[in-house]
Protein backbone atom coordinates (compact mmCIF):
# COMPACT_ATOMS: atom_id res chain seq x y z
CA UNK A 1 0.00 0.00 0.00
CA UNK A 2 2.86 1.99 0.84
CA UNK A 3 4.58 1.19 -2.32
CA UNK A 4 1.47 2.55 -4.18
CA UNK A 5 1.48 6.00 -2.15
CA UNK A 6 4.88 6.67 -2.64
CA UNK A 7 4.63 5.71 -7.11
CA UNK A 8 1.91 8.34 -6.72
CA UNK A 9 3.19 11.19 -5.09
CA UNK A 10 6.27 10.58 -7.49
CA UNK A 11 4.21 10.28 -10.40
CA UNK A 12 2.63 13.56 -9.25
CA UNK A 13 6.28 15.21 -9.02
CA UNK A 14 7.12 14.56 -12.31
CA UNK A 15 3.77 15.92 -14.13
CA UNK A 16 4.63 19.09 -12.09
CA UNK A 17 8.30 19.35 -13.05
CA UNK A 18 7.45 18.98 -16.76
CA UNK A 19 5.04 21.41 -16.36
CA UNK A 20 6.91 23.55 -14.88
CA UNK A 21 10.16 23.60 -17.40
CA UNK A 22 7.76 23.62 -20.42
CA UNK A 23 6.66 27.30 -18.56
CA UNK A 24 9.83 28.40 -18.96
CA UNK A 25 10.85 27.29 -22.55
CA UNK A 26 7.68 28.68 -23.55
CA UNK A 27 8.56 32.10 -21.44
CA UNK A 28 12.35 32.37 -22.70
CA UNK A 29 10.73 31.81 -26.16
CA UNK A 30 8.03 34.79 -25.61
CA UNK A 31 5.12 32.48 -26.49
CA UNK A 32 2.93 33.45 -23.54
CA UNK A 33 1.06 36.67 -23.99
CA UNK A 34 2.92 38.55 -21.29
CA UNK A 35 6.28 37.75 -22.62
CA UNK A 36 5.18 39.08 -26.72
CA UNK A 37 8.64 40.83 -28.15
CA UNK A 38 11.00 39.48 -24.99
CA UNK A 39 14.10 37.34 -25.15
CA UNK A 40 13.88 36.49 -21.52
CA UNK A 41 10.92 36.27 -19.82
CA UNK A 42 10.59 36.20 -15.98
CA UNK A 43 7.28 34.44 -14.67
CA UNK A 44 7.16 36.91 -11.75
CA UNK A 45 8.61 40.19 -13.55
CA UNK A 46 7.80 40.11 -17.38
CA UNK A 47 10.32 40.81 -19.61
CA UNK A 48 13.95 40.98 -18.66
CA UNK A 49 15.23 41.96 -22.45
CA UNK A 50 13.47 42.64 -25.68
CA UNK A 51 14.17 41.81 -29.34
CA UNK A 52 16.31 44.09 -31.45
CA UNK A 53 14.53 47.66 -32.08
CA UNK A 54 11.84 47.21 -29.08
CA UNK A 55 12.29 49.12 -25.94
CA UNK A 56 11.40 47.68 -22.77
CA UNK A 57 9.35 49.17 -20.32
CA UNK A 58 9.65 48.76 -16.63
CA UNK A 59 6.94 50.01 -14.19
CA UNK A 60 5.66 49.10 -10.76
CA UNK A 61 3.13 47.95 -8.94
CA UNK A 62 3.09 48.64 -5.29
CA UNK A 63 6.45 46.51 -4.24
CA UNK A 64 6.44 44.36 -7.82
CA UNK A 65 8.15 45.36 -10.80
CA UNK A 66 6.77 44.03 -14.39
CA UNK A 67 8.86 44.59 -17.64
CA UNK A 68 7.18 44.59 -20.91
CA UNK A 69 8.59 45.11 -24.50
CA UNK A 70 6.85 47.76 -26.57
CA UNK A 71 7.67 49.26 -29.99
CA UNK A 72 6.80 52.98 -28.78
CA UNK A 73 7.35 54.35 -25.28
CA UNK A 74 4.01 55.42 -23.70
CA UNK A 75 2.98 59.16 -22.55
CA UNK A 76 5.27 60.24 -20.02
CA UNK A 77 8.32 58.05 -20.98
CA UNK A 78 11.12 58.57 -23.70
CA UNK A 79 13.06 56.36 -25.57
CA UNK A 80 17.00 55.77 -25.01
CA UNK A 81 18.99 53.59 -27.28
CA UNK A 82 21.57 51.39 -26.10
CA UNK A 83 23.83 48.90 -26.85
CA UNK A 84 22.42 46.05 -25.00
CA UNK A 85 18.88 47.14 -24.28
CA UNK A 86 17.07 50.00 -25.40
CA UNK A 87 14.78 51.43 -22.54
CA UNK A 88 11.93 53.33 -21.91
CA UNK A 89 12.90 56.15 -19.34
CA UNK A 90 9.92 58.19 -16.94
CA UNK A 91 10.15 61.79 -17.54
CA UNK A 92 11.05 63.80 -14.30
CA UNK A 93 8.19 66.19 -14.05
CA UNK A 94 4.44 64.45 -13.67
CA UNK A 95 3.18 67.00 -15.98
CA UNK A 96 4.88 66.25 -18.92
CA UNK A 97 3.36 63.98 -21.27
CA UNK A 98 6.39 63.49 -23.80
CA UNK A 99 9.76 64.42 -23.11
CA UNK A 100 13.27 64.35 -25.53
CA UNK A 101 15.40 63.71 -22.10
CA UNK A 102 14.43 63.04 -18.50
CA UNK A 103 14.60 66.84 -17.71
CA UNK A 104 13.48 68.54 -21.50
CA UNK A 105 9.49 68.49 -21.64
CA UNK A 106 8.41 68.24 -25.35
CA UNK A 107 4.80 68.51 -24.45
CA UNK A 108 2.58 69.39 -21.36
CA UNK A 109 -0.35 67.78 -19.69
CA UNK A 110 -3.54 69.31 -19.99
CA UNK A 111 -3.96 72.71 -17.80
CA UNK A 112 0.20 73.05 -17.93
CA UNK A 113 1.59 74.96 -19.97
CA UNK A 114 5.16 74.38 -22.14
CA UNK A 115 8.06 76.75 -21.96
CA UNK A 116 11.87 76.17 -22.68
CA UNK A 117 11.67 72.17 -22.10
CA UNK A 118 9.37 72.87 -18.62
CA UNK A 119 5.67 73.05 -17.82
CA UNK A 120 3.90 75.73 -15.52
CA UNK A 121 0.55 75.97 -14.75
CA UNK A 122 0.72 79.43 -16.04
CA UNK A 123 2.92 81.31 -18.72
CA UNK A 124 5.92 82.89 -16.62
CA UNK A 125 6.20 86.98 -16.68
CA UNK A 126 6.91 88.25 -20.15
CA UNK A 127 5.52 85.28 -22.04
CA UNK A 128 1.94 85.04 -23.62
CA UNK A 129 0.71 81.21 -24.97
CA UNK A 130 0.85 80.72 -29.11
CA UNK A 131 -2.44 80.76 -30.67
CA UNK A 132 -3.50 77.58 -31.04
CA UNK A 133 -1.24 75.82 -28.31
CA UNK A 134 -0.20 75.31 -25.21
CA UNK A 135 3.21 76.51 -25.38
CA UNK A 136 4.19 80.05 -23.96
CA UNK A 137 6.21 82.44 -25.86
CA UNK A 138 8.44 85.38 -25.21
CA UNK A 139 6.75 88.69 -25.51
CA UNK A 140 9.40 91.90 -26.47
CA UNK A 141 9.59 95.04 -24.95
CA UNK A 142 10.07 97.85 -27.68
CA UNK A 143 12.10 101.18 -26.33
CA UNK A 144 10.27 104.22 -26.99
CA UNK A 145 8.56 105.55 -29.79
CA UNK A 146 10.38 108.22 -32.21
CA UNK A 147 9.46 111.59 -33.56
CA UNK A 148 7.04 111.33 -35.94
CA UNK A 149 8.51 111.78 -40.18
CA UNK A 150 7.93 114.22 -42.30
CA UNK A 151 4.35 113.96 -43.83
CA UNK A 152 4.78 112.66 -47.54
CA UNK A 153 3.16 111.05 -50.47
CA UNK A 154 5.51 109.20 -52.85
CA UNK A 155 8.30 110.73 -51.89
CA UNK A 156 6.83 114.24 -52.02
CA UNK A 157 6.71 116.64 -48.80
CA UNK A 158 4.63 118.88 -51.06
CA UNK A 159 1.99 119.23 -53.78
CA UNK A 160 -0.74 117.09 -52.50
CA UNK A 161 -3.54 117.39 -50.15
CA UNK A 162 -2.85 114.12 -47.71
CA UNK A 163 0.19 112.05 -46.91
CA UNK A 164 1.05 109.54 -44.53
CA UNK A 165 4.10 109.93 -41.78
CA UNK A 166 5.45 106.81 -39.66
CA UNK A 167 7.26 106.49 -36.62
CA UNK A 168 9.17 103.41 -35.28
CA UNK A 169 10.48 101.89 -32.21
CA UNK A 170 13.40 99.19 -31.25
CA UNK A 171 13.39 95.92 -29.56
CA UNK A 172 16.36 95.87 -27.02
CA UNK A 173 19.08 93.62 -27.56
CA UNK A 174 18.42 91.88 -23.72
CA UNK A 175 14.75 90.79 -24.69
CA UNK A 176 14.86 90.30 -28.45
CA UNK A 177 14.58 86.56 -28.85
CA UNK A 178 14.10 84.09 -32.01
CA UNK A 179 10.57 83.85 -32.77
CA UNK A 180 9.33 85.95 -29.78
CA UNK A 181 5.66 87.52 -30.46
CA UNK A 182 6.44 91.98 -30.55
CA UNK A 183 3.74 94.49 -30.01
CA UNK A 184 4.01 97.18 -33.07
CA UNK A 185 7.23 98.43 -34.01
CA UNK A 186 6.25 100.98 -37.07
CA UNK A 187 3.08 102.92 -36.86
CA UNK A 188 1.62 105.58 -39.74
CA UNK A 189 -0.76 108.04 -40.06
CA UNK A 190 -2.62 110.17 -42.26
CA UNK A 191 -1.36 113.86 -42.37
CA UNK A 192 -2.14 117.25 -44.33
CA UNK A 193 0.70 118.61 -46.31
CA UNK A 194 1.50 121.50 -47.90
CA UNK A 195 -0.85 121.74 -51.36
CA UNK A 196 1.54 124.65 -53.09
CA UNK A 197 5.48 123.53 -53.33
CA UNK A 198 7.77 126.33 -52.89
CA UNK A 199 8.54 128.04 -56.93
CA UNK A 200 4.58 127.54 -57.45
CA UNK A 201 4.71 123.85 -58.06
CA UNK A 202 0.65 122.60 -57.43
CA UNK A 203 -0.50 119.37 -57.64
CA UNK A 204 -3.90 118.11 -56.14
CA UNK A 205 -4.20 113.89 -54.87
Amino acid sequence: MLWIIFMLLLFISSVEMLTQNRWKKQASAGLLENCTGCVLCSEDNGCITCHHRLFLLIWRDGIRQYGMCVHTCPPGYFGVRGLEVNRCTKCRSPSCESCFSRDFCMKCKDKFYLHKGQCFRQCPPSTVVQPGTRECQETCEPGPWSEWSACTHEGRTCGCKWGLETRVREVTGATKEEGAVCPALLETRRCRMRKHCPGGEHHTA
